[in-house]
């Protein structure tokens, strides 16, 4: 056994089902290594994707995606894709090939430090220069990126370690770091402070973040707001946790978010974070926001507390122990008052919107298309106006909602809902995008040509980087400069290139019949609705 017949071995007894990357000369031991096994490997076009598709299938089966790519240039391409999982907290272990240990620090043929050029997007990196120490890095990145804050693990490995003779292998059964032991179990007079404050308040609200998804813990907050009756709203990531109709869900907050849940943040006079950073996109101006208010800070990572806003009742730890733990108490609370103020908010501050009936309506389209998706369908939103109306008007059952809210990367939601198909081949699932993100990363459909994946493509269209365009429209009277979008391709003609179904819906004529048709078979199908290019989100 060589080093690249280790690592594979290793994914193996990790569980690795897929491998998303592009290889190359360095990484070659690796990519040859694995044809001797049942691991799937999944040819990304372009390397930023691989990371992308890892992170939609670490989302859907709660393991760290894989992917790995070759040194140089292919280790570059990834850093996009490793800073997005990063700012997500989504768990990647990222392996790159490298050139020969020797030659390392000499500028030889692609040659780059990789490792330096990540540590800031990575919980940790390895290089690798023994294969005997294979066993060991491999168990203990897995640890890290699903332990903690989840995140991206990188291991770079040199061309020659690969090729290394390896004597013994042995894998080993736990992990044993002396620096690195997340808490899991809240504590428990913080916990009892909870209640106490929960018992006083008499506008609580719990704002709920993706770190509740990734902790599985889900059912836990739902049965703790019922229980309770307490009103509940989200960050971006953080949608989804409650069912979009549930009658204590108020929607999403931050600059973006609903006018009546951003009111809700405000008047409360207890605000319980949940796996939510307290950052610009959920809380604008957080100061002002908790200034008179008790503060309620759950987070897995210590040094998200008090980053934002300092804290009334700080408390780390995993979200599904401390949600658990806090259900086992009899809170004396009456909110009655407050779900009926926050309901009468939602009446008197409804989003009012105008469009044009020469073109799709974005928000209506979203909506009614969520209502016929199946139950647990899986809906991948990109990044700009498309992601915004997304957040707003998608319908959440039992189905996911997955973006990128940290980083905001264009061209997330085609490969990530590649990586998703894959880990829910059963599960309906949708990718929305712009044609500004859908030209990022439109290579990948011939990933999906080429593996039989059948992901529905809908892109929204107005021939505008639609975002920007917007904030030039307010900021500089209208003075547009590098968003025009002329020159995109016909997408008819794309569709035609990968052999896919073509739609094209220009209005809301027909709406339900065309939205039909598209959902009617898991296959791939693009389709493509022309918005008005001067809609606003």
């Amino acid at each position: 056994m060589n080093g690249a017949d280790a690592l594979v071995k290793c994914l193996e007894e990790e569980g690795v089902k897929y491998v998303f990357g592009y290889p190359g000369v360095a990484i070659c031991p690796f990519y040859d290594a694995i044809l001797n096994t049942d691991i799937k490997t999944i040819l990304i076009r372009t390397e930023q994707n691989a990371a992308h598709s890892a992170s939609g299938m670490a989302r859907l089966t709660g393991r760290p995606g894989v992917c790995a790519v070759t040194s140089g240039p292919g280790a570059t391409n990834l850093i996009t894709g490793i800073a997005t999982a990063f700012a997500d907290s989504i768990p990647l272990v990222c392996i790159t090939g490298q050139v020969n240990s020797e030659l390392i620090g000499s500028d030889v043929f692609q040659e780059a430090d990789i490792t330096g050029a990540v540590e800031s997007f990575v919980k940790y990196s390895y290089l690798v220069k023994d294969a005997a120490d294979i066993p060991r890095i491999v168990k203990e990145a897995f640890y890290i990126a699903n332990s903690g804050r989840k995140g991206p693990v990188l291991i770079d490995f040199p061309i020659d370690v690969q090729q290394q003779k390896i004597r013994n292998f042995s894998y080993p059964e736990e992990v044993k770091l002396r620096t690195y032991k997340p808490t899991v179990k809240g504590n428990t007079l913080q916990i009892k402070k909870i209640v106490k404050e929960l018992e006083k308040a008499k506008r609580p609200l719990i704002c709920a973040g993706g770190g509740v998804r990734l902790a599985d813990a889900k059912e836990e907050l739902r049965s703790l707001v019922e229980e309770l009756q307490i009103p509940v709203v989200s960050t971006m990531m953080g949608i989804g946790v409650m069912a979009t109709e549930h009658p204590l869900y108020f929607g999403m907050v931050g600059n973006n978010g609903f006018p009546w849940a951003n009111r809700a943040m405000k008047e409360a006079d207890l605000i319980m974070m949940v796996g939510a950073r307290v950052a610009d996109r959920a809380v604008n101006q957080p100061e002002r926001v908790m200034k008179d208010t008790v503060l309620i800070h759950i987070d897995v990572d210590p040094a998200e507390i008090g980053k934002n806003a300092g804290a009334t009742i700080p408390i780390v730890g995993d979200a599904r122990h401390i949600l658990k733990e806090l259900s086992e108490y009899e809170i004396d609370g009456e909110y009655g008052d407050w779900l009926r103020s926050l309901e009468s908010y939602k009446q008197e501050m409804p989003v009012v919107r105008k469009p044009d009936p020469k073109y799709v309506d974005p928000a209506e389209f979203i909506r009614r298309l969520s209502l016929k998706l199946q139950d647990n369908a899986i809906y991948v939103a990109d990044v700009g106006q498309n992601q915004i109306w997304s957040c707003k008007y998608h319908v959440v059952r039992n189905g996911r909602f997955l973006t990128t809210g940290g980083m905001g990367t264009m061209g997330y939601s085609i490969p990530a809902a590649v990586g998703a198909k894959l880990a829910r081949p059963d599960r309906q699932v949708v990718a929305v995008c712009g044609d500004g993100s859908f030209q990022m990363s439109m290579m990948e459909l011939a990933t999906m040509r080429q593996y039989d994946i059948p992901v529905k493509i809908i892109v929204l269209k107005n021939n505008y980087l639609g975002m920007v365009r917007q904030y030039q429209h307010f900021t500089y009277d209208d003075r547009y400069s590098v968003v025009d979008l002329s020159g995109s391709p016909e997408l008819e003609h794309i569709a035609a290139a990968y052999d896919m179904k073509f739609m094209r819906i220009r209005d809301m004529k027909d709406l339900d019949k065309h939205l039909d048709e598209l959902l009617a078979k898991d296959e791939a199908y693009l389709c493509e609705c022309i918005v008005d290019p001067m809609d606003l989100v």
